[in-house]
């Protein structure tokens, strides 16, 4: 006999409300995703929430599909574009929009931007995401090349904040 093992989440608040295009702003904090991750006992549970977080992603502008913004070393395409402003003392404020034409880097993208984006140069070389995704149980659920590809775009990451850094001095 068949028994029905769904579990009923209706309690819980898991996935992002609003529309696909929400501003950017409204893009859950890490510790918000972190949780809802943790929260997640499947895997086809956080890998559905981890598509929709890149569903969420504000657009990157056509423009910005470029050759400077793509990414190296990502089996998918992926374009990062950084925008860097004076933050007087706190030094320089580095913000990240990026875009792939696959779905769940996407949403690695959008975990990534929810770590770094917003943050000034000196906290994001201080941001060890590789432990975070390591937190969130990515890491044992996807592929090598995708795990590749996450630590190519931090890599590239830390590269703009060092190079804002350096601009600065």
């Amino acid at each position: 006999m068949a028994t029905d093992r769904s579990v009923d989440r209706s309690d819980v608040t898991l996935y992002i409300e609003g529309e696909p295009d929400a501003d950017p702003d409204a893009m859950p904090e890490i510790d918000e995703i972190i949780e809802n991750f943790l929260l997640l006992d499947e895997w086809d549970d956080r890998y559905r929430y981890l598509i929709e977080l890149g569903r969420e992603l504000a657009p990157l502008a056509d423009a910005a599909h470029n050759d400077l913004n793509k990414v190296q070393g990502c089996a998918s395409q992926v374009w990062l574009d950084t925008a860097v402003r004076p933050n007087g003392a706190g030094g320089p404020v580095l913000t990240f929009v990026g875009d792939s034409d696959a779905h769940i880097v996407r949403g690695l993208i959008a975990v990534l931007l929810a770590m770094y984006s917003g943050k000034s140069a000196k906290d994001i070389l201080g941001i060890d995401a590789i432990a975070q995704f390591e937190k969130m149980g990515l890491r044992e659920h996807l592929t090598p090349q995708r795990s590749n590809g996450f630590r190519s775009m931090v890599e590239r990451i830390r590269s703009d904040a060092q190079k804002a850094l350096m601009s600065t001095a």
